[in-house]
């Protein structure tokens, strides 16, 4: 049994040691720059924080934050603390979310992008079930460029994802298939009757501009083109004659009648892979259902 008073603590560096909720105070003053609005967000009074902050800083014997009346700024350690701080909670809350589902029992928890590689995905499961000693798998849907975050807080053990469009760093893969792309367009658009295009004919169209997706970052590129983030959104829009998109040659699943898909003879090809983070204890099951996939 654990001593009154005693507190799981993480090492930050080599300086000190703090608690979990001393990087919970401070992420949050860091990221909204106001002891106001931290305070509220973390369901407290101002006067406690601030003085847990200044705890802190003595503690570390390094200013984190400069206060003047113009409001809050962070130091370079600041900036640091920040950094390490978010990813020290990210594994926190991972490590619990992993925990809760282990006790629960044997399962597993997949995430894809909604409306990606939806037949390959299929098989894959159908195939898993068929498996002597299969455990229930529950299907996560996300928006672009999620399923690593769903990976790395614990949400789920195992994600599709696709090279090179996704960010696969620090994540264990294994290729799945790998496809051309097509071009959906409005079944109305004078493209629409060719049997390929090339980038250069869908990339600048005057009258259907080219859908945009996110960056790893969460930030859009530059283009005249809508902001998207799901297959049904993208839908939409091309059936309206808004928008044009290059996607997976699978992905086209979701291809409403008010939509033409036309192969795209120079666009890259798109690697589907099964995806998991290498350095996590997982359950005995993940291992089979990787197998089940690659042997597809």
């Amino acid at each position: 049994m654990m001593p009154a008073g005693y507190h799981r603590r993480v090492r930050v560096g080599a300086v000190d040691e703090l608690e979990v909720r001393e990087l919970r105070y401070f992420v949050a003053v860091a990221e909204e720059l106001h002891f106001g609005r931290a305070a509220e967000r973390l369901g407290m009074t101002q006067p406690p924080l601030t003085r847990a902050i200044q705890r802190t800083e003595r503690r570390l014997g390094v200013p984190l934050l400069e206060r003047d009346r113009h409001g809050v700024a962070l130091t370079p350690a600041g900036e640091v603390l920040l950094h390490e701080g978010r990813a020290v909670l990210d594994a926190a809350a991972a490590a619990t979310r992993r925990t809760r589902r282990a006790a629960a029992g044997d399962r597993l928890v997949l995430v894809t992008k909604a409306g990606a590689s939806h037949e390959l995905l299929q098989r894959v499961l159908d195939a898993y079930r068929a498996r002597p000693g299969a455990v229930p798998v529950e299907t996560l849907l996300c928006e672009v460029g999620e399923q690593q975050e769903f990976l790395r807080d614990g949400r789920a053990d195992v994600a599709i994802m696709h090279r090179p469009v996704d960010r696969l760093a620090g994540l264990a893969t294994a290729d799945l298939v790998t496809e051309s792309q097509v071009a959906i367009l409005p079944a109305r658009h004078p493209l629409a009757a060719r049997t390929s295009v090339r980038l250069a004919d869908v990339a600048e169209l005057p009258d259907l501009p080219m859908a945009r997706w996110p960056r790893h970052d969460g930030t859009y590129p530059p283009g005249p083109g809508p902001e998207v983030r799901g297959q049904a959104q993208l839908a939409q829009l091309v059936a309206l004659g808004q928008a044009v998109a290059v996607i997976p040659a699978s992905s086209r699943a979701w291809q409403w009648a008010e939509h033409v898909a036309v192969p795209v003879t120079d666009a890259p090809l798109i690697t589907t892979v099964v995806a998991w983070t290498p350095h996590t204890r997982h359950p005995p099951a993940l291992a089979d259902l990787e197998r089940t996939a690659v042997d597809l």
